[in-house]
């Protein structure tokens, strides 16, 4: 079965958590194409007209990642907010990119594709 960002979404984080070797990264890069890796985090930036869309979208998102209780690194700026996605304890607690990152990074993106509809 192919990865692709709609099972992404429809998952929910798992445990124990293990890291993605290069081969499943790229598949799961495919999937969600807006999504980057800076810095060994998946990263990606999200534009808005104003302060209060950003702050909504961070506040919608804040619910679902809590849920997931897998938490990103956030920056919220007047108009921009950028995700950055990590697993702290994978790689023998070095850090690294697991499922769970891809998971939550496909949920930010239904919410954002939602806010895009309305």
């Amino acid at each position: 079965m192919s990865i692709t960002a709609s099972t992404l979404a429809a998952s929910r984080c798992v445990q124990p958590i293990e890291a993605l070797d290069d081969a499943a990264l790229a598949s799961h890069l495919a999937a969600l194409p807006e999504w980057k890796i800076e810095g060994g985090k998946l990263a990606r930036s999200f534009a808005f007209a104003n302060y209060y869309e950003t702050l909504a979208f961070v506040n919608a998102i804040a619910w679902v990642i809590h849920a997931e209780d897998h938490h990103p690194d956030l920056g919220v700026s007047y108009n921009r907010c950028s995700v950055r996605f990590d697993t702290h304890s994978v790689n023998d607690g070095r850090g690294g990119l697991s499922t769970n990152d891809f998971v939550c990074a496909a949920k930010v993106d239904a919410i954002f594709a939602q806010r895009a509809n309305a």
